[in-house]
C-alpha cells in the first residue's frame, strides 16, 4: 500500500479519437518504470477499451462496484480490480451499455477517493462529454491532462472546455498536442493552436510517434512504453512522456 494518498489524473479531450486511451496506457507504463503502483479506471462507460487493449478478461466492472456500494453488498475495492502486472491494475468499464446508463454519477467521487488510498497513481481514461459522471470525476482528480490534435472540431471543443476551467479558476491542467494521432493533418501551426485555445501547449508528441502497427500492440496486450524495442524507436517522445508523468505526479497528501 502506498504511504501517501495517491495522485488522481484524468486524461480528457475535446472529442473522441484523439488518443486518450493510448496516452493513458503509455502513462501507466511510464509510471511502472518509475515504480509507481498505478490503477487505471476506465470511465469511458459506453465505449471503454482499456481492459480489451491489455487482454484482460474480467467479470466485474465499475458498474458492479458502484451498484454494490449502493446496495450494501460492497466488501473490498480490490474485488473489482484486475492486475495487468505487478504495477498496473485496471477497473474496467461495463461490457453492457445498459449497465453504463444505470451508474449513479455521485458515487464516482467516492470510488476515486477509495482508489487514491490504495495506489500511488490513479489514471482515469474518459470520453469527451461534460456529463454528470465526468463532472464529478473532474472535481475529484488532482490533475487533468488535455489531449488535443491538429483537428478543427477538436480545437473548437477543447477551447470551450478550457474556457469553462478558466471561468471556474481551475488551473490544474496541462495540454498535450498529439501530432502522432493524425500525422498528415497540418491545418494549424503551433502558434495558431495556442491562439485558438487561448492557453499554452505544455507538451507535444511528434509525428514520429505515429505507430503504424499500433493494432499489433493492442492484439498482444502490450504497452508501448514497456516495450524495449519501441522505447528505442520512439526515444524522444518516450522522454516527453516521462516529463509529463513526472510533472503530473508532483504533490500528494500524507495519509
Amino acid at each position: 500500500m502506498a504511504s501517501k494518498k495517491g495522485i488522481g489524473i484524468a486524461v480528457f479531450g475535446g472529442k473522441g479519437g484523439v488518443g486518450k486511451t493510448i496516452m493513458t496506457l503509455n502513462l501507466a507504463g511510464t509510471y511502472e518504470l518509475l515504480q509507481k503502483k498505478t490503477l487505471i479506471i476506465d470511465l469511458d462507460l459506453f465505449g471503454g477499451g482499456v481492459a480489451t487493449a491489455l487482454n484482460i478478461d474480467f467479470d466485474k466492472n465499475i458498474y458492479n462496484c458502484i451498484d454494490d456500494i449502493m446496495n450494501n453488498r460492497y466488501h473490498n475495492f480490490t474485488d473489482y480490480i484486475y492486475k495487468y502486472d505487478d504495477y498496473i491494475s485496471v477497473l474496467p468499464s461495463p461490457k453492457d451499455p445498459r449497465q453504463a446508463s444505470k451508474i449513479d454519477a455521485k458515487y464516482v467521487e467516492l470510488l476515486i477517493e477509495r482508489a487514491l488510498f490504495l495506489y500511488d497513481i490513479v489514471l482515469i481514461d474518459t470520453n469527451h462529454m461534460l456529463n454528470d459522471t465526468n463532472l464529478f470525476m473532474l472535481d475529484k482528480v488532482d490533475k487533468v491532462l488535455f489531449l488535443v490534435s491538429n483537428d478543427p472540431l477538436d480545437l473548437k471543443n477543447l477551447k470551450s472546455i478550457i474556457s469553462i476551467f478558466k471561468d471556474l479558476n481551475l488551473n490544474n491542467y496541462k495540454v498535450v498536442l498529439n501530432n502522432s494521432r493524425d500525422p498528415f493533418k497540418e491545418y494549424f501551426s503551433l502558434f495558431d493552436i495556442k491562439n485558438i485555445l487561448k492557453t499554452n501547449i505544455d507538451y507535444s508528441l511528434s509525428k514520429k510517434f505515429y505507430v503504424k502497427d499500433i493494432d499489433k500492440y493492442v492484439m498482444e496486450g502490450k504497452i508501448i512504453t514497456l516495450d524495449k524495442k519501441a522505447s528505442r524507436a520512439y526515444s524522444n517522445d518516450i522522454s516527453t512522456l516521462y516529463d509529463i508523468a513526472l510533472e503530473l505526479s508532483k504533490g500528494g497528501e500524507s495519509k
